[in-house]
């Protein structure tokens, strides 16, 4: 028997929650899964939950109280167990003295009596007396106010235990003196109305029947796991949030405390960035024991049961042996030592014989990994005297227990190798320092250098060709920019000798396409409609690979979905799309029985509302030129119309696709880390301003932080003058050292204030820029100049006048 405690957590997976009030459906759950997980101080625990991933649900909450309540009656009675308390849906979980498998978990409960459980399991929570007080209040048994003043919440509560005591003197007793066995419920109307509420109102009685019909019948799947640690869902069973200190005993805070959250790897081991020589040498200085005496040596034989003889212990070994506290053994013609309480366990580890040598082995093994590091198996077992075969049963073992980790660890040693966690853990950190230390932090102003060389607008860096061009969309996909700059100030400035069929080619081929992602401000629907019926250069759009639109549609829309037009020509023509999917232009015409320019501003309207895309973005030029509407509108009486012979090959107009919901929220705030690194180079708080995203900055550290620990991004401070956490790739810190030892020529770059790197005021000091493609931001050696308006005279300050 392992001396690790396992715990379990068991959660339901509910499909789309009924409405309150109505009958429940049989289907509602779908599956439930029950988890093991270990801890360190020796006893056995286990919890139970119901899914966190139901919040928002209308019967989540009160579905995953009450398999909680009655799974910790059924099981504590008449056991030595303590439940935790539980107020919301958070999970529960309650330990045990004993071991059990996992699979009778789900026979703790029967739906013949799991309402009567309940019933006597909410008389010990916190919700009943707080409904009782309310109870009492809507009552007028216990006044809120008293002589015209507010009645103070203490006096409240007294009055209502006055009350309690009076009505239901039973739950007030004492319940560790002299039990008799379940409390009866007296007959009284404030306590059938408070255990209706907490029933049927706090917690669902009939939802928690529901399950447990369906883990009988087999309706309900049941998975069971044995795992390591906590997993993610029992985080708050060990902070026990929020109940922790509504008891009047701190019990409940130290059984939290009796759970360690994680404290590994943020990664799995195989996962892990190679590991710096020198952290794994100075880990094993710091492992490698020094005794001092022979007190120490003797605590140092009692962990590693047993182990080699060593020239430098041998004069506090002759003290030990001298005082029968230690003894030698011969085995293979070598010299072993060990404690003497441990003499009997060496003597059958050497003689392979006795006692469980399986538990022996992993015993020895663990006192060796905590002081050699990363080391492979033919080393361990010549350090600890033990046979290769019994290394191999007792490694997977201490693995299992969540001590030892297997990997690829240290570069000068051969085939898989192991380290105790706390030792991994440490060397992982200490390769994270080193590498932090070798960044030198720049200036705002280097880094501004320095990214308008990643994106390649600074002189001699642009991108050339069709390739170039697919290159800066990737890098630039997700970053809404006003439709009509995207060709006349963004791409150009970014790709050397820019022509438009490169990006026809690739919109047509199916590799790029364009869209509106964020979700229009709701606003009057008349004043929006007439004010995205004309086209505007000013109406953002973004270009990105068509492969990435799933996912960037979740990152930029999260759970909102833009507004479609209850009437109008835009509603015709969704219609017209949703029924006979993608169509050209004429075909839509034809279709929704509109005339081209309704069509156009309808396409228009759709655009700027998110709704619709086309294969090429030929077709924002011509929305944006009005084409067709210089031409006069002919009226044909047959059914024949011809061909115009002015096809600007825009392609095929279709419905933008619908944002899925969030599934797996790590791996898109891993894909938005992936995107903001390969935009920005260097990714800090402050630099996402202007960014459009759905998830926070915390989701998104968490992601940076797993890429850091897997050594895809690099963590440190590198831009001086901004708080937080920064990461960059490891190119990019490369060439953010190579700008800081550039000498400054003056050089100036002007840019759209659309464009992405109008980041004056954000990240240099000074006034912010509008962000509209009248204004322009210049800079000189990374700081801008002026006051970003257009010049008089050109054709964006005329324009801008004229608005």
């Amino acid at each position: 028997m392992s001396c690790s405690r396992p715990k379990v957590l068991c959660h339901s997976a509910p499909w789309p929650s009924r409405s309150r009030g109505s009958r429940p459906r049989a289907s509602r759950f779908g599956a439930t899964s029950i988890q093991r997980c270990r801890e360190s101080s020796g006893a056995r625990a286990a919890c139970c939950c119901a899914s966190t991933a139901i919040r928002s649900s209308v019967c989540g909450v009160r579905s995953n109280r009450s398999p909680h309540r009655t799974s910790c009656a059924s099981c504590c009675a008449g056991s030595e167990s303590h439940p935790t308390p539980n107020g919301r849906d958070a999970p529960g979980w309650w330990r045990r003295s004993h071991s059990f498998a996992l699979e009778d978990v789900p026979k703790f409960l029967s739906s013949n009596t799991v309402e009567e459980v309940l019933r006597r399991a909410v008389l010990f929570s916190p919700m009943f007396p707080v409904r009782w007080r309310w109870n009492l209040n809507r009552s007028l048994t216990v006044l809120r106010f008293k002589g015209g003043r507010k009645n103070p919440a203490p006096l409240q509560r007294l009055e209502s235990d006055d009350v309690m005591a009076a009505v239901f003197p039973a739950l007030v007793a004492c319940q560790n003196e002299n039990p008799t066995g379940p409390i009866e419920i007296p007959e009284h109307p404030m306590v059938e109305q408070t255990m209706y509420d907490c029933l049927h109102e706090v917690m669902d009685v009939d939802a928690l029947r529901e399950l447990v019909v369906g883990l009988e019948h087999g309706d309900v799947a049941v998975t069971c796991r044995d795992t390591t640690e906590p997993s993610v869902l029992a985080h708050e069973i060990v902070n026990s949030q929020p109940y922790t200190f509504l008891d009047d005993a701190p019990l409940e805070e130290r059984r939290s405390r009796s759970i360690s959250l994680r404290r590994g790897l943020p990664v799995d081991a195989h996962d892990l960035a190679a590991l710096d020589s020198a952290a794994i040498a100075r880990v094993r200085d710091e492992a490698r024991p020094d005794p001092r005496d022979a007190d120490e040596l003797h605590d140092l034989l009692l962990s590693l049961v047993v182990v080699r003889a060593r020239p430098e212990w041998r004069d506090w070994f002759a003290e030990l042996a001298g005082a029968r506290r230690a003894k030698s053994l011969t085995a293979a013609d070598q010299e072993f030592w060990c404690a003497a309480e441990r003499g009997e366990q060496a003597e059958a580890l050497l003689s392979g014989g006795g006692v469980d040598v399986e538990s022996v082995a992993a015993s020895a093994l663990r006192g060796h990994l905590e002081l050699l590091g990363p080391v492979n198996a033919e080393l361990l077992a010549a350090e600890s005297a033990l046979p290769l075969s019994t290394v191999a049963i007792a490694l997977p073992r201490l693995e299992a227990e969540g001590f030892a980790l297997r990997g690829n660890f240290d570069p000068a040693l051969q085939g898989e190798q192991w380290c105790a966690r706390r030792l991994l853990l440490r060397i992982h950190g200490y390769t994270q320092q080193r590498l932090r230390r070798e960044i030198e932090p720049v200036t705002a102003q280097d880094f501004m250098r320095f990214v308008l060389r990643w994106q390649r607008v600074a002189p001699d860096t642009q991108r050339e060709g069709r390739a170039g061009l697919a290159a800066t969309i990737a890098q630039l996909q997700g970053f809404e920019i006003p439709a009509g700059t995207w060709e006349s100030d963004v791409l150009p400035t970014r790709v050397s000798g820019y022509h438009s069929a490169w990006l026809d080619q690739l919109c047509l081929s199916g590799e790029v396409a364009w869209a509106r992602l964020r979700v229009r401000e709701p606003v009057d629907e008349d004043a929006a409609t007439r004010s995205s019926a004309f086209p505007s250069r000013s109406t953002p759009v973004t270009l990105l690979t068509r492969a990435d639109m799933p996912w960037l549609l979740q990152a930029v829309r999260g759970d909102a979905q833009p507004v479609e037009p209850q009437s109008g020509a835009t509603r015709e023509v969704l219609e017209a799309l949703r029924a006979h999917g993608a169509l050209f232009t004429n075909d839509i015409a034809i279709v929704a029985r509109r005339l081209p320019a309704e069509v156009e501003a309808a396409l228009w309207d759709a655009v700027a509302r998110g709704l619709v895309t086309a294969d090429g973005f030929a077709a924002v030029r011509a929305l944006l030129v009005g084409r067709r509407w210089s031409r006069p509108v002919q009226r044909h009486r047959g059914l024949r119309r011809g061909v115009s012979g002015l096809s600007s090959g825009e392609g095929r107009w279709s419905l933008v696709p619908r944002a899925l919901p969030v599934q797996d929220r790590d791996e898109l705030a891993e894909a938005i880390a992936e995107q903001l690194l390969v935009r920005w180079g260097v990714v800090f708080r402050e630099l996402l301003v202007r960014e459009t995203l759905a998830l926070p900055w915390r989701d998104l550290l968490w992601a940076f932080r797993r890429m850091e620990a897997r050594g895809t991004a690099r963590g440190g401070r590198f831009v001086n003058g901004f708080a937080g956490e920064q990461f960059a790739l490891p190119e990019a810190v490369d060439a953010l050292r190579r700008v800081r030892r550039t000498d400054r020529t003056g050089e100036e770059i002007r840019l759209s204030a659309a464009d992405p790197l109008n980041l004056a005021g954000i990240i240099t000091p000074g006034a912010r820029i509008p962000a509209i493609r009248a204004n322009t931001v210049v800079y000189r050696d990374g700081v801008p100049l002026g006051d970003g308006q257009p010049e008089p005279g050109s054709v964006d300050a005329v324009s801008t006048l004229s608005a």
